[in-house]
């Protein structure tokens, strides 16, 4: 049923996702969101997956294999990780990814990423990572990060698709438009490296407030919605004058 929905949905709302070649003379910046944990890691929490699950790996792995290339390169990446107060609650959501929890830490194959020097981490307690960076004093970490790194290119990997990835890609687009973000100039969303959670509609009819969420279906409109707001979707990335066998990921 829910392959059936998907063909009929990428028919109706079809996706284009391009190849996606990024020129040496372009300052590109990476954000890995919420790649955490209590997403990602084998019952780690509430919200993190009970079993195996091929997109959120995929995910994980393509993000490795980016950061490495922009770390050889010293290019710049902010990892945002998600990170609560107890007893504030994002609903419908349970309580998850708690301040100085296992679940709010980058997952075991990113660890590494908090020793480099080209890595800013940034915690949020918000699904956006853009009004997650508003400082007490009024400024936002994110736009002063595009701004030092003068990043005209903006690649985007992490999870959840639809929901943190996108909340994140809509307002930096809308900040990019308003003109807060100069010289930001492009925001690309590689499709291979995000993904989202699974929760079908059995599960979630025995369960209170919680809505259905069939994985590969929100991924599709994370997608789709994420372009509708001007952002590009590439489904394979590779870097100008960078060697072939380190540049080009393709996982299809």
């Amino acid at each position: 049923m829910v392959l059936h929905t998907l063909e009929l949905l990428k028919k109706e709302v079809p996706l284009e996702e391009e190849s996606l070649c990024i020129p040496k003379d372009i300052k590109t910046g990476l954000v890995l969101v919420d790649i955490i944990n209590g997403f990602c890691t084998i019952g780690a929490g509430n919200l993190a997956p009970r079993e195996p699950n091929h997109q959120i790996s995929e995910m994980v792995n393509e993000s490795v294999k980016l950061s490495r290339i922009f770390c050889e390169n010293k290019w710049p990446i902010l990892a945002f990780l998600d990170t609560h107060q107890p007893g504030k609650l994002e609903h419908p959501y349970p309580s998850h990814c708690l301040a100085g929890s296992h679940e709010s830490n980058l997952v075991p194959t990113l660890e590494w990423l908090e020793k480099e020097p080209n890595v800013t981490i940034r915690r949020k307690d918000c699904y956006d990572g853009y009004i997650g960076s508003i400082q007490e004093d009024g400024s936002n970490a994110f736009a002063d990060w595009i701004k030092t790194n003068n990043i005209q290119l903006l690649l985007v990997a992490g999870i959840c698709t639809d929901i943190c990835v996108l909340d994140f890609v809509c307002s930096t687009l809308s900040a990019r438009n308003r003109g807060f973000l100069a010289p930001l100039e492009d925001v690309v969303v590689y499709s291979h490296g995000c993904a989202t959670f699974d929760f079908p509609e059995s599960d979630a009819r025995g369960t209170k407030d919680a809505l259905a969420h069939p994985q590969e279906i929100m991924h599709h409109m994370g997608l789709y919605m994420a372009k509708g707001r001007g952002a590009k979707i590439a489904k394979d990335v590779s870097f100008d004058g960078l060697k072939k066998s380190k540049q080009i990921f393709l996982t299809e």
